[in-house]
């Protein structure tokens, strides 16, 4: 079996599909590819058992077919290095030798027999529901949400992104219960109804490997999706449980505005927030009609700041802290000139909106106060 490839396609498929592939896995195999050459098509699949990916390459000059499984760190770091051009591959049938040869190098590897490759089993259960998505739009739901995932293993289904598909929009939402995100897009409408969440790393596996494709087409089960593009397929598994009602948590009745600047807010916190407490990440605001003033303050190090930030202010003077990191976040997320924060009182979640977004979108950030003593 033999085939020719570019380096640096066979490259750009294999380091995606990398991804998806454990740095430890309790099954040898599957440190591996699994490669399959079938006609002009080779296909490239990695697993971590509850996903797959697989990415579809051309190649010319063919002779025969098969398949095999071959080591993934080190292809990956071969191609990495080679040149742009055009490469033989050559695999012997009987041994599984697997010969990479261009202009001025030959490397040889040893395969394993591609039957030995546990295939991934898509769960059907469930009536299956299909709609397509532009990819721009998946990556925009992932990026305005991805940051608020929770890490805590005892809340597993807080650990990813709900995907709650209506008729007429995709709502992407995560919460760590300490902040959340709601972000609805109706530029998409799928015409069917279903939910889901999807784990953080195969939401970081569509953001990066499909980034390059135009339209997703989606089919769901009960227990897993299939996301297909023109060159790759990604079947995932979804976390089990019911997720919060989202909606409830979001206050209704912050009448306070705040408008200001949201890279000058986010410099002085970034600034200010160097002088916290380590433990704690208290931040300080004292908001004005026309002015934020920010504090911070360790006493364990005889440090302190702070720093005033023009604003337009709606109350007449509030008192209320946030985690310094949890802000600096929602402020890097958020993208535009300005920021509108709803506010009602001190104990009461701060409501961050841009001040301009994409026409039919709407997102939305919460994020939880903390208690501030002395000012």
């Amino acid at each position: 079996m033999k085939f020719n490839v570019s380096s640096k396609a066979f490259y750009n498929a294999a380091s995606a599909v990398s991804r998806v592939i454990n740095s430890k896995n309790a099954l040898t195999i599957l440190d591996n590819f699994y490669i399959k050459l079938e006609g002009n098509e080779l296909t490239i699949t990695g697993s971590d058992q509850e996903n797959a990916l697989t990415a579809r390459l051309e190649v010319t000059g063919v002779k025969g077919e098969g398949n095999f499984c071959l080591g993934a760190r080190r292809l990956v770091e071969l191609l990495k290095e080679l040149p742009d051009q055009g490469m033989e591959v050559r695999v012997n049938d009987d041994t599984l030798e697997v010969q990479l040869s261009y202009a001025s190098g030959h490397y040889s590897f040893v395969g394993l027999p591609g039957d030995q490759y546990p295939q991934f089993r898509a769960d059907t259960a469930g009536e299956p529901i299909s709609f397509s998505i532009a990819t721009e739009q998946m990556i925009a739901g992932l990026d305005n949400t991805m940051f608020a995932v929770s890490t805590d293993e005892y809340r597993q289904i807080m650990q990813g992104v709900l995907f709650d598909i209506a008729p007429e929009s995709i709502t992407f939402v995560a919460t760590d219960t300490r902040k959340l995100v709601r972000y609805i897009d109706r530029r998409t409408a799928p015409g069917v109804s279903g939910r889901c969440v999807i784990p953080a790393k195969p939401s970081t596996v569509i953001k990066n490997v499909f980034s390059k494709e135009e339209t997703l087409n989606i089919t769901m089960n009960a227990r897993n999706a299939v996301i297909e593009s023109e060159h790759f397929t990604f079947q995932c598994t979804f976390l089990n449980g019911n997720y919060p009602d989202y909606d409830r948590v979001i206050p209704k009745n912050n009448t306070q505005i705040l408008t200001v600047d949201r890279a000058s807010l986010l410099n002085a916190v970034r600034r200010v927030g160097i002088f916290v407490e380590v433990d704690g990440g208290l931040e300080k605001f004292r908001i004005t009609p026309d002015c934020i003033l920010l504090k911070s303050n360790d006493p364990n190090l005889c440090t302190s700041a702070r720093e005033q930030v023009p604003c337009s202010f709606t109350g007449n003077e509030l008192t209320i802290g946030f985690s310094a990191n949890y802000l600096m976040e929602i402020l890097t997320t958020l993208k535009g000139s300005e920021v509108i924060v709803n506010l009602g009182d001190a104990g009461r979640p701060g409501v961050f909106r841009p001040g301009e977004e994409p026409e039919n979108t709407e997102l939305v950030m919460l994020l939880m106060p903390m208690t501030v003593g002395d000012f």
